[in-house]
C-alpha cells in the first residue's frame, strides 16, 4: 500500500479508516452479474462471481487441475455410476449442515427441464443418497468429462431452497425469478451482505468457511462500471482498486500510471457471430442465411486482421477456430481464415440472389471486450461488401432474450468452453441440434445430423485421443458449413492499484479472490 503521508498530526481515527480500506477489495467490472442464482443463466462470468459464495463438489486448483472441494474423494462404481464422498463438518452461511440432501436437491434443480444450466450436465441421469455423506451420480452411459462439468455446479442448501420456495430454477433470459435471484446461502469464502442490481453487490468474509483462508479480504464491493473511461478514472482516483476489464485502448496509459499494475495474458474466449437458421426470419421473410453462399459472403466481408489492429490495438488473436489453441480438440488447420475480399462477398451475394441484403446484427455493449466498437466496425465492412445491416446494440440484459429467443438475424456470442475447457463444450452446447440436453445455446436452431452423430460418439468415448479426433472432425464439418463464424480470441487485461498485493490470473479469466491478498 502507498505510504500514508499524514504527518505528526495523524489521528487514530484516520489510521482506523485506512486500515478498514485496506481490507476491502473494491472491484470495478464492465458488467453486472445476471443474478445471485448461479443456475439462472449459462454465463461463466456470473457463475465465477457466485463461486465466491457457493461451492461445487470439485474445483480447479491454481494449475487448473481438478481437486476436491465439497467432495473429498470419488470413484466409479460402474461405467455409468460415480460415487462421491462428501466433506464433513461444512456449514452453510445460515448455519445449516452440508449433507448429501443438498447435493441431491442441487442436482435435481440444475437438471430440471426448465433449467438454463441443464446443458452443463449433458450425461446426467439421476443422483442417489447412499448415506448422509455419500452420493451416487448415475449417467446415461460412460462419460469422460463429468468432473470438469461438476466444477460449475454450485451446491445449494436443500432446506433453504424449500423454505423459500426456490426448488425450481430461475431463468434470467426468460425473466423467471424466485428467492434465489436476489438472495444467497452458500458454503463459500464470502457471503452476500447486500445487492442492488446494476449498482453494487457487497460480499463479506465468511468466518465459518471450512477451508483455510489464503486471502485477507474482509469485504468485496463489486460495482459494475460499463463506461471504460469512467472505469479507468475510478481506478486512477482510488474509487476502485481492481478491475478485470482494463480497456485495451487505455493499457499504455495505465502502464505508465504510478501505483498501477497490469496483468495481461491470452484469453480462452472466442468471439463469434451466429446466424438465424430457422425457415423464416422474425419479420416473416424466407431466411437468406440458410444459403451457405450468404454465410460465405459474410465471412469474406470481414477483415479480422484490421479488427485486431484498429479495435483491439493488436491485443486480440485473429482466428478462424471456434476454440482457442489451449483447448483440447483444437487443430491448427481449423484456425485458417479467409483474407477480406469485399468484391468476392458481393459476387457471392449476387449469385445467391441477395444483393443489398437487409438484416439486423444484435450486439451487446457490455458483455465482451470492445463489443460495440467491434460491431460498428463489422457493420461498416459488411456495408462495403454489399450487405445492408442495421446495428442493434444494447446491454446484454436486453439482448439476451432476443438472442436466446431466436429473434436475432445475426448475433454476437463469446465462448470459452468453461468450465469444461474442452472442445466438447462448444460442440455439445452450441453446435448440436437443440433438444433437452443438447444445443442449449443453439440460438439459430440449425441442425446437422452428421455432426450430431460425431458429437454423441465423442460424449461416450473414454479414450482421450479417439475422443479428441472425433471432436476435431466435428469442428471441421461445422467450419465447412460456417455454422458459427469465429473472429478472434479476445484480449484479457487486469489492472490493480498498489492496495492489491497479489491476485491469481489464469487464461479462463476468472477472478478467484479467495486467493487474493491486499497490501497491509
Amino acid at each position: 500500500m502507498k505510504p500514508i503521508q499524514a504527518g505528526l498530526l495523524a489521528t487514530a481515527a484516520l489510521m482506523t479508516a485506512v486500515s478498514a480500506q485496506a481490507e476491502t477489495l473494491r472491484w470495478g467490472s464492465a458488467r453486472d452479474i445476471y443474478s445471485l442464482d448461479p443456475y439462472s443463466y449459462g454465463d461463466s462470468y456470473t457463475i465465477a462471481f457466485m463461486n465466491h459464495v457457493y461451492e461445487a463438489l470439485v474445483r480447479y486448483d491454481e494449475n487448473l487441475e481438478i481437486e476436491g472441494a465439497l467432495a473429498t474423494e470419488w470413484e466409479t462404481v460402474s461405467p455409468s455410476v460415480w460415487r462421491f464422498h462428501l466433506r464433513e463438518g461444512v456449514k452453510f452461511q445460515d448455519g445449516a449442515e452440508f449433507t448429501a440432501d443438498d447435493v441431491i436437491a442441487s442436482l435435481t434443480r440444475v437438471s430440471d427441464p426448465a433449467s438454463p444450466l441443464k446443458g452443463n450436465l449433458p450425461a446426467y441421469k439421476s443422483a442417489t443418497k447412499v448415506d448422509d455423506y455419500t452420493v451416487d451420480i448415475e449417467l446415461t452411459g460412460p462419460y469422460p468429462l463429468l468432473l470438469n462439468d461438476l466444477t460449475n455446479i454450485l451446491i445449494f442448501d436443500a432446506g433453504w431452497l424449500k423454505d423459500n420456495n426456490a426448488e425450481k430454477p430461475s431463468d434470467a433470459a426468460a425473466g423467471v425469478e424466485n428467492y434465489a435471484t436476489n438472495n444467497a446461502n452458500g458454503t463459500g469464502p464470502f457471503s452476500v451482505e447486500s445487492r442492488t442490481p446494476d449498482a453494487k453487490t457487497v460480499l463479506v468474509r465468511n468466518d465459518g468457511w471450512w477451508d483455510e483462508p489464503r486471502h485477507n479480504i474482509d469485504r468485496i464491493e463489486f460495482t459494475p462500471i460499463t463506461s471504460a473511461p469512467t472505469r479507468v478514472a475510478a481506478l486512477l482516483s482510488g474509487e476502485i482498486n481492481f478491475t478485470e476489464e482494463a480497456p485495451v485502448q487505455d493499457l499504455e496509459r495505465l502502464a505508465a500510471a504510478p501505483g498501477v499494475t497490469l496483468m495481461e495474458t491470452p484469453s480462452l474466449r472466442t468471439i463469434m457471430f451466429g446466424f438465424n437458421r430457422k425457415p423464416k426470419l422474425e419479420d416473416g421473410r424466407d431466411n437468406p442465411f440458410n444459403d451457405l453462399r450468404v454465410r460465405q459472403a459474410f465471412d469474406v466481408a470481414i477483415d479480422r486482421d484490421l479488427l485486431a489492429k484498429r479495435v483491439f490495438r493488436g491485443k486480440s488473436r485473429a482466428s478462424g477456430s471456434m476454440v482457442a489453441p489451449e483447448i483440447p480438440g483444437y487443430a491448427e488447420a481449423l484456425d485458417a481464415y479467409p483474407a477480406a475480399d469485399p468484391e468476392k462477398a458481393r459476387a457471392l451475394l449476387a449469385e445467391a440472389g441477395h444483393e443489398g441484403l437487409e438484416f439486423s446484427l444484435v450486439c451487446t455493449n457490455d458483455a465482451y471486450v470492445n463489443d460495440e466498437e467491434l460491431c460498428r466496425a463489422v457493420v461498416s465492412m459488411l456495408s462495403r461488401a454489399g450487405f445492408n445491416p442495421t446495428l442493434d446494440s444494447a446491454p446484454q440484459a436486453l439482448q439476451t432474450p432476443k438472442r436466446a429467443g431466436g429473434k436475432a438475424d445475426v448475433y454476437i456470442i463469446g465462448w470459452a468452453t468453461l468450465p469444461m475447457m474442452d472442445a466438447y463444450s462448444l460442440l455439445q452446447q452450441i453446435i448440436h441440434t437443440k433438444s433437452e440436453i443438447w444445443g442449449v445455446f443453439n440460438w439459430g436452431e440449425w441442425s446437422y445430423p452428421e455432426i450430431d452423430k460425431l458429437i454423441e460418439q465423442a460424449s461416450t468415448e473414454m479414450d482421450r485421443d479417439k475422443r479428441l479426433a472425433l471432436e476435431t472432425e466435428a469442428l471441421q464439418m461445422a467450419k465447412d458449413e460456417l455454422v458459427m463464424l469465429p473472429l478472434y480470441q479476445q484480449p484479457m487485461a487486469w489492472a490493480m492499484s498498489e492496495e492489491v498485493e497479489s491476485v491469481m490470473q489464469k487464461p479462463d479469466n476468472k477472478a478467484r479472490h479467495w486467493l487474493t491478498r491486499l497490501a497491509e
